[in-house]
Order: structure tokens, then sequence, then C-alpha cells
């Protein structure tokens, strides 16, 4: 199935799904602390693999938590469970200028990321 057939499949999931939505907490320091959620750290930590091996010039994510949304959510994309969204904005670091962009997350089952993906503003 092709990512942007996935992505159709989350919008319709989603919107056929009430979903219980919280803000994460404030992080303090530099972007490039852990953050204080371990949803935003998993989804980190996924999307820095995944862009290392596309975009090798990337160094650092920054995701800005103070505006982050993760929501709890009892959906599927296809057969795969997912039990958390996150929804912020984000920063890709590289030696060129950062330039904003959205970012999704979508955790499965057991806190495994099952997809990341940002989007230009």
């Amino acid at each position: 199935m092709t990512q942007i057939a996935n992505i159709a499949l989350l919008a319709a999931a989603l919107a056929a799904t009430p979903a219980l939505a919280q803000t994460a907490g404030p992080t303090s320091g530099a972007p490039s602390e852990k953050p204080a959620s371990p949803e935003i750290a998993a989804c980190k930590t996924a999307a820095l693999v995944t862009l290392a091996t596309r975009e090798p010039e990337i160094k650092d994510i920054y995701i800005d938590e103070d505006g982050a949304t993760i929501a709890v959510s009892e959906t599927k994309v296809g057969e795969t469970p997912i039990t958390r969204i996150v929804m912020a904005e984000a920063y890709l670091r590289t030696d060129r200028s950062d330039k904003p962009r959205q970012f999704l997350c979508l955790i499965g089952e057991k806190g495994k990321v099952v997809l990341t993906f940002f989007t230009a503003r």
C-alpha cells in the first residue's frame, strides 16, 4: 500500500474515532535535550533513524513540546492498532537554515512507533 493510501486510511480512521487529547508538558533548555514525554522521545528517535538513511545532512529534530498534542486513540490503520497520535511543529536541524514543519507520529501497541510524517508549512 502506498504512503498516500496509508495516510488516507489514517484520516478516515481518525475522523471515525473519538480521541482524548492532552498537551505535552513544557520542556526546559536546549532543543537537543531529552523530550519530556516518552511518546515524543520515541517519535523523535524513530524519525531520526528514518531520516538519517534518506537525508544524512539532518543532524537533529526539534519538536515543539509546548504546542504538541498527544492524543489517546483506540483505532486501527489497516490491522495495526494505534494507541497514541502525536501532532506538533518540528524543525529539521541541518547545516542549512531550519524551516518549520508539521509533524505527525502514530504509536502502536507497546509504544512502538508505526509512522512518522513531516509536511512543509
